[in-house]
């Protein structure tokens, strides 16, 4: 690997020994040197390569702490519904999609485009010409399948899961196509065409490759991904963006399988590792799946995805004990009340291990907990967008206004001591880095009349605070001389910029490990 010295920057290290500098010199993936040209003079030989960067902004490798890159390739195949706004748009972009193996699929579709209306496969049989349908709704814990996909499945009616989800069906016992949850969508979703492994290694090369583009060095993938499918490609190729994995553990899940979980950790290659296990505690708000202390205002979100709750804490102390750290999906404030107490539990050697997924909403009282236990929030922050500040979303409807008022609280947690570590969640939002930074400052819809984090804070939720929450403090998140050399050149200062002008910010270099994965 050739060496690099990126000189002529301004350098914002998050370092606190040396916050500002203008040259950083690399070797063997690591930081060798930062300061000005003078300390960097020395480890200039006849390989190395010197990126002039003329006064680009040079900060830590910007990571997305909550994304689904290789699972999200199946998530995001079809057409694009996330601009449909109402039932005649999808019957219309329904009509014209192009069939994949004879079925029509399509992703980001948004609750809000139904108009409060039951999700029916109703709405669009006539348009299908009987073909099998499968429809994933933004939040991709939902779909809209039709009566032909339901019969290539073999449902014909309600089933019983070991986890939170449901075939919805009619008065009459019939299906709906309505399927809510991962349990109820795979008995569908094993049916449909799946791409070819070649076709799935290009999309997954090209997906890394335009992540690089945005500014990106590194993922926190909430799912057990292809292992398979990334180590070759890592094998063959210099990953772009490194992969942390953390598998599912599902409810339902017996020591044999927590054995293999815990057997699982420490697996990879170059830019790729499993590391933690992830849970759902709850599913969505809009899907009426959120575990809420109180009902939604459609009477739904009573109960766990764990139907028995205390199955998911044995789960978590087994893995704790076997020094697994583990994320778990929240988005309920009894969700999110829940996963605290199990940590709680755990006692003073969890602090730092664990963390919880998305924090949609949580009262006063649980936010002071996050940096009394060590756990960390990881948000994101461009789901703002899905919501409406006048409250007519299906969000802020289901939820009532006292709790829509607690939405997507960065600014409260950041205030009571806890680490905020920000990312996107794609395929439900866009990969892009930018968009995310931008949106943590000036968050949208429901969270919009709250301070959003300033530029230090938002840079700090995808470096310094992300590296804290995949325990990565001692060796990421910083410009310091032992630390992995993931940096991100910008045309212009993060910290310092407005927010609007971060979202369209240049990307002047990616590196990734010491390999420049990008040049603007």
């Amino acid at each position: 690997m050739t060496d690099l010295i990126l000189a002529g920057a301004k350098v914002r290290t998050l370092d606190p020994a040396r916050p500002h500098a203008t040259a950083v010199a690399v070797r063997d993936g690591l930081i060798a040197a930062v300061g000005d040209e003078s300390d960097v003079r020395d480890w200039r030989g006849p390989g190395t390569e010197v990126v002039p960067l003329e006064g680009a902004h040079l900060v830590p490798g910007l990571v997305d702490a909550h994304s689904h890159p290789v699972w999200g390739l199946d998530m995001a195949t079809g057409v694009d519904l996330s601009g449909v706004t109402d039932p005649a748009g999808l019957r219309a972009a329904l009509a014209g999609a192009e069939r994949i193996g004879g079925w029509v699929v399509g992703f980001g579709l948004d609750h809000n485009a139904f108009g409060g209306r039951p999700v029916d496969r109703a709405l669009v049989e006539d348009v299908l010409d009987g073909a099998p349908a499968f429809v994933r709704l933004y939040d991709g814990h939902s779909a809209l399948v039709s009566g032909a996909a339901l019969a290539a499945a073999g449902v014909t009616g309600a089933r019983e899961f070991a986890q939170r989800s449901e075939i919805v069906c009619d008065a009459g016992g019939r299906p709906t196509g309505h399927l809510v949850e991962h349990a109820a969508m795979e008995l569908v979703a094993e049916v449909m065409p799946r791409p070819s492994r070649a076709v799935r290694r290009e999309r997954l090369v090209g997906l890394l490759a335009a992540m690089a583009a945005t500014g990106l060095t590194g993922a926190h993938v909430m799912d057990a991904g292809d292992p398979e499918l990334v180590a070759s490609v890592a094998e063959e190729t210099v990953l772009p963006v490194r992969l942390r994995f953390a598998p599912w553990c599902m409810p339902g899940i017996d020591r044999a399988g927590l054995g293999e979980l815990v057997a699982g950790q420490g697996r990879g290659g170059r830019h790729w590792v499993v590391d933690g296990v992830k849970f759902f505690m709850d599913g969505t708000v809009e899907g009426g799946t959120a575990w809420l202390e109180h009902a939604d205002c459609h009477g739904q979100g009573t109960e766990a995805f764990w139907p028995d709750p205390d199955a998911y804490a044995a789960a978590v102390r087994h893995l704790h004990a076997a020094g697994v750290r583990t994320a778990t999906h929240a988005i309920g404030d009894a969700a999110v009340r829940h996963v605290l107490d199990v940590v709680a539990g755990l006692g003073e050697g969890a602090r730092g291990r664990h963390r919880i997924e998305h924090v949609e909403t949580a009262p006063d009282a649980l936010l002071p907990r996050f940096a009394e236990l060590g756990v960390a929030a990881s948000m994101q922050p461009p789901h703002t967008a899905y919501t409406r500040a006048d409250g007519t979303d299906e969000w802020s409807r289901r939820l009532g206004a006292g709790r829509a008022g607690h939405a997507w609280r960065l600014r409260d947690l950041r205030d009571a001591g806890a680490t905020v570590a920000l990312g996107s969640d794609w395929p439900i939002a866009s990969y892009d880095v930018r968009a995310v930074l931008t949106t943590a400052r000036a968050p949208r819809g429901a969270a919009a009349r709250r301070a959003g984090l300033t530029g230090l804070e938002a840079l700090e939720g995808c470096t310094t605070h992300a590296a804290r929450a995949a325990g990565e403090a001692d060796r990421a998140g910083r410009i310091a001389v032992g630390l992995r050399a993931d940096l991100t050149a910008l045309g212009l200062d993060p910290v310092e910029a407005p927010a609007d002008e971060v979202a369209e910010a240049p990307v002047r270099l990616t590196v990734t490990g010491g390999h420049v994965v990008h040049r603007g």
